[in-house]
C-alpha cells in the first residue's frame, strides 16, 4: 500500500454577506482533507524521504485533487488554489512538506485547473483539532490580490502523533469587496519592477 489513509474529509463554506454588505457572487470555498498515517513514524531521522514521497504524494495528489473538483463542479471554476499539510507532534515539518512539497502531489491539481502559479502552502505540526491553514492565490496570476484568502479548518482527531493531514484549497472568485487593489498598482506606484519588487 503506497499511503494508508484513515479518513477524508470534504468542506465547502458560502460567503453570502462581508461587512454587512450582499457579495456580487457568493464566495464558495472548498477544502479536501486525507489524514495518512506518517510513513516515516516510527523509523527514527531518516536521511532519504524519496521513496516514500514517490509512493505517496501521487496518490494523495490524484485524491484530493478529484474531490476538489468534483465538489467545485468543474476545473475552470476553480480561481485560486493552495494547499497545506500538518504533522503530528511525533514527527518533523520536514514529514509535511516531503508529501505536499513535490510536483509529483501538486502537479496533479495544477494540470487539472490549467494552472500556471505556484501552489500557496502552509506546513506546520500539532496536535488532534490543530488548525488547518490553506492559503490561497489565483491560480495563474500570483499578484491578484484579490485572490489571497485563506481557508481554515481542522479535524477533531487528527493528525493523531504518527499522522500526516494533506490538504487542498479552492475558491470560486475572490473576496467579495475586493478594495485594496493588486501588486501591480503598488509597483507602479513605487517604480519597482516585478522581477525586483524591493528595488534590491
Amino acid at each position: 500500500m503506497p499511503v494508508q489513509i484513515r479518513k477524508t474529509l470534504l468542506q465547502m463554506e458560502t460567503t453570502l454577506i462581508e461587512g454587512g454588505k450582499a457579495a456580487p457572487r457568493p464566495l464558495k470555498l472548498f477544502s479536501a482533507v486525507a489524514v495518512v498515517k506518517n510513513p516515516w513514524a516510527g523509523h527514527g531521522f531518516v536521511e532519504d524521504l524519496r521513496p516514500e514521497i514517490h509512493r505517496a504524494a501521487p496518490v494523495l495528489g490524484e485524491l484530493l485533487t478529484r474531490m476538489i473538483i468534483d465538489a467545485v463542479g468543474s476545473a475552470e471554476a476553480v480561481e485560486a488554489y493552495g494547499k497545506a499539510a500538518v504533522v503530528g507532534i511525533d514527527g518533523e515539518i520536514e514529514h509535511a512538506s516531503a508529501l505536499i512539497h513535490t510536483l509529483r502531489f501538486g502537479n496533479h491539481y495544477r494540470q487539472a485547473v490549467g494552472a500556471k502559479s505556484y501552489l500557496a502552502f502552509c506546513n506546520t505540526r500539532g496536535p488532534a483539532n490543530a488548525p488547518i491553514m490553506i492559503p490561497l492565490m489565483d491560480k495563474n496570476d500570483e499578484g491578484r490580490r484579490s485572490h489571497y484568502l485563506t481557508i481554515q479548518t481542522a479535524v477533531p482527531d487528527a493528525p493523531a502523533a504518527d499522522e500526516i493531514v494533506v490538504a487542498l484549497g479552492a475558491s470560486t472568485g475572490g473576496r467579495p469587496h475586493h478594495r485594496i487593489g493588486d501588486r501591480y498598482e503598488d509597483l507602479k506606484e513605487l517604480g519597482q519592477d516585478v522581477t525586483n519588487p524591493a528595488g534590491v
